[in-house]
This record gives structure tokens, sequence and C-alpha cells, in this order.
């Protein structure tokens, strides 16, 4: 089986995740500068197998389409230009943050390691892809 990989796209920088290979548990794989994004997807999926791409879809409190979106079509648009066979799927984010710092929190994580932006957004793009296998369980 092909693997699924999340994006939390982000202006500057974007966290990745990515399932095991029977698509079961989603793990963070990494954070990448948003420019180099494509790049680096392209390069994973060279090397691994990848059934699709989960992105973030970021909305507000009423669900609506957040102003991120604004940064966040133009990039996908690139990505599904370098990869125009990869289905690219957009998944509810509301509370990813959130959840992510609580997560960092219950962990152990601390104070000056939580600070990392990095590391938030690496969780966040875990979490939307295990929201999202969730999802397809049910």
């Amino acid at each position: 089986m092909k693997r699924i990989l999340s994006i939390d796209f982000g202006k500057k920088r974007c966290g990745i995740a990515v399932t095991d290979s029977l698509q079961l548990i989603a793990n963070g794989l990494t954070t990448v500068e948003t420019s180099k994004l494509v790049e680096f997807i392209s390069g994973y999926v060279a090397r691994e197998p990848v059934e699709r791409i989960i992105v973030g879809f970021p909305t507000t409190m009423r669900g609506e389409e957040s102003e991120s979106m604004r940064y966040i079509r133009p990039g996908i648009a690139r990505l599904k230009k370098a990869l125009p066979d990869m289905p690219v799927e957009f998944f509810d984010e509301r509370f990813t943050s959130v959840l992510a710092h609580r997560a960092m929190i219950d962990g152990g994580m601390r104070k000056m390691a939580r600070r990392d932006k990095a590391i938030v957004d690496e969780i966040s793009a875990t979490i939307i892809l295990n929201d999202y296998l969730e999802s397809r369980r049910s």
C-alpha cells in the first residue's frame, strides 16, 4: 500500500507528516520552507510510494475559508503542476495549532521547545493526517 502525505501549509514554512505503508499511523516527517515545498515533495514522492496528498484547509469559526487560502491556493497550484498525477485533497484543519500546543504540553515538552514554530507545524500536519485517517474509518 502507498503512503498518504499531509501538509500544514504556512506562509514561511510547511509542516509535513506521512503515514506508514499500511496507512494506519501518521507521523511527523519534517518542516520545510514554503519556497522549497514543491522540490521537497517531488523528491519524497520519487523515493517513496505516495497515494495522495492531504492539505490542511483553514476555516474561520463560522466554517468559511480563512484569509490564509489566499497564499495556500497558489502554493498548491504549483504542487499540482509539478505532480499532475498526484491527487491533492483539502481537509479541515480547524484548531490543529491549538491541539498541537496541547499535545506538546501534555507530552511534557519544555516551554522553550514549545516556542519552536517548526515543531508546531509538523505536529499540526500529523493531526491533520490523523483526523483524515479517522474520517476514512468512519
